[in-house]
């Protein structure tokens, strides 16, 4: 059986950073001890002055397979994430098919199991129409139910509140939602387009997609969760007000209600938009300084939970149309570690406190087995990190299809060295490894 033994890295688990050896043997972590002997049959890696982390769980992506395969495919997109260090993500239901029956579900493991390199697993959509899917759902086949309460593409849109209620009573999965009231947006549209036409200004996304849209949707979600008990996850969070509904009194284990941030709320803000346009329009908008601000303080303080990238690629062609018909969304797993890796060097998040919302916390919420932690007999799903070496985002070492980023041009205070998915070396210093492909991920209500 293969062995890899990762020598003197720091490895950054479970609140503390500690200098230890790591033995990898076939999938899984063998041992984690202060000194392990290596043998002649073992792969050494030298490891001293870098730092070890558990593979990053990203549970918000969409990587647009099946339906949507000019902007991205799950094999092109994992890609991309075990290059960057996401080694699971959990991907969403908004493609084409909609992942709204299970059908559609079985379709996505099935595609995924044939192409994906990290591990996967997919949310399972909720609309006005699917109820009685939603109840007849085997629990262990999702990783949770998406509902979007707004911006929502073909007939996702939530807006029956009486079918939410029933939703939101009928399982037990997490209930991950995208909160922003449509009947705001669509005033706030109206107004800019009987001033501006179809040409807004970029600068007005964020007064469209109104911090009073965001924090109406979220309350309401909020209020339903409370009254019937679900277990509720709210996705994006992009206003400071917004945080202020969530708690920080009690340990993620015995949360019910939860909250998640994405690298661009908290690297961007509306006066960015001059530069970057309609790179960075993404639903929930970019909003104010103050805003981002907020956001850091709410995920040190733990008010946020979850760290994501909401990864959501578009064409270059599509993302240069006016206003009205450029798509909203950005590419972003292949740079998000090394991007919040270059905020903890300037002392925004320490690397404990990174690592517990990216990779400990989303294994905690969705009941994740044997990974996102770097322990003794869990997956070897693991990310080798230089924080002495940038990295600057070019065009030719973009990795994603869509052949973009909103970080070109850009350098960063941190590498990639290399990327373990399943005991797998899939990633090393530039280069992807064909050695293996990633795992359905496994949830522990498959034990009840």
């Amino acid at each position: 059986m293969r062995e890899i033994l990762i020598k003197g890295a720091n490895l950054v688990n479970e609140g503390e950073v500690i200098k230890r050896d790591l033995l990898i043997r076939g999938e899984l972590i063998a041992a984690i001890r202060n000194s392990i002997t290596s043998s002649a049959s073992m792969q050494v890696i030298d490891a001293k002055g870098l730092h070890l982390l558990p593979g990053w769980i990203d549970d918000q992506v969409h990587f647009r397979e099946p339906g949507l395969t000019h902007k991205a495919t799950i094999a092109s997109e994992s890609r991309a994430a075990v290059a960057g260090g996401i080694t699971s993500y959990i991907e969403m239901p908004n493609t084409n098919p909609q992942t709204t029956n299970m059908d559609a579900l079985l379709n996505k493991h099935a595609i995924a199991t044939k192409t994906s390199m990290a591990n996967f697993g997919f949310l399972f959509g909720g609309t006005n129409d699917n109820l009685n899917e939603i109840i007849k759902l085997d629990e262990t086949k999702a990783a949770g139910i998406k509902l979007f309460l707004g911006s929502s593409t073909g007939n996702m849109l939530v807006d029956n509140e009486i079918v939410l209620k029933k939703i939101f009573s009928n399982t037990s999965l997490p209930i991950a939602v995208h909160c922003e009231d449509e009947s705001i947006i669509k005033k706030n549209l109206l107004e800019c387009i009987n001033t501006f036409g179809d040409d807004i200004p970029i600068e007005k996304h964020s007064e469209i997609r109104s911090e009073e849209a965001c924090y109406l949707s979220s309350s309401k979600a909020i209020k339903l969760a409370k009254e019937t008990g679900a277990r509720l996850h709210v996705f994006h969070l992009s206003t400071a007000k917004e945080t202020f509904l969530f708690k920080n009194d009690q340990p993620l284990t015995s949360k019910k209600i939860t909250s998640e941030v994405c690298v661009h709320h908290l690297l961007f803000s509306e006066e960015d938009y001059q530069e970057k346009g309609a790179y960075i329009k993404w639903n929930p908008s970019i909003k104010k300084a103050s805003d981002r601000e907020e956001l850091w303080k709410a995920l040190t303080d733990n008010r946020i939970d979850i760290l994501a990238t909401d990864h959501a690629p578009h064409t270059l062609e599509e993302k240069q149309n006016p206003y009205t018909s450029a798509p909203s969304g950005g590419p972003l797993v292949q740079h998000a570690l090394i991007a919040l890796l270059t905020e903890a060097k300037k002392g925004k998040i320490t690397l404990e406190k990174l690592v517990e919302k990216a990779c400990h916390n989303p294994a905690i919420l969705f009941k994740i087995q044997n990974r996102g932690y770097l322990r003794e007999g869990y997956f070897a799903d693991l990310v080798l990190v230089d924080l002495n070496k940038k990295t600057t985002v070019k065009k030719e070492n973009i990795l994603y299809k869509c052949a973009w980023s909103p970080f070109e041009g850009m350098t960063f205070d941190a590498s990639i060295k290399k990327t373990f998915v399943n005991g797998n070396l899939v990633y090393n210093e530039g280069e992807i490894i064909e050695s293996g492909l990633g795992k359905k991920l496994t949830f522990e209500r498959n034990m009840i």
